[in-house]
């Protein structure tokens, strides 16, 4: 018989709850490093500003949809949010211009470059 969410374990929700904080944070990261406001990054991706700012924080589930609209204005690969930047050892993220003409760079996994 299936777990209802309802009765879902305590430990389980600690486990989502630590997921959700680490791609959060890991969202954050990227935006920031490319000198994102939160209002910019939520306005491109189509979400509200408290919306971002509740998944920065892990305080609020995702789509995976919303996901790729975020990675996709990030310029990043969606896998990027699942991994810390010192963990990738046989990637660099490096800076890269935007096609849309605008001038702000963004950030790239190429795994081509060394």
């Amino acid at each position: 018989m299936p777990i209802r969410p309802s009765q879902t374990p305590p430990a389980r929700l600690q486990h989502w709850l630590e997921r959700r904080k680490r791609v959060g944070s890991r969202i954050r990261e990227i935006r920031m490093s490319q000198g994102l406001t939160q209002m910019s990054l939520a306005l491109e991706a189509g979400l509200s500003r408290n919306m971002l700012i509740g998944i920065e924080w892990g305080q609020k589930s995702i789509a995976y949809e919303r996901l790729w609209d975020i990675a996709d204005v990030l310029g990043v690969d969606v896998r990027d949010f699942f991994s810390d930047a010192s963990s990738q050892p046989s990637s660099e993220i490096h800076r890269r211009g935007s096609s849309k003409g605008s001038t702000r760079t963004r950030l790239s996994i190429d795994p081509e470059v060394k």
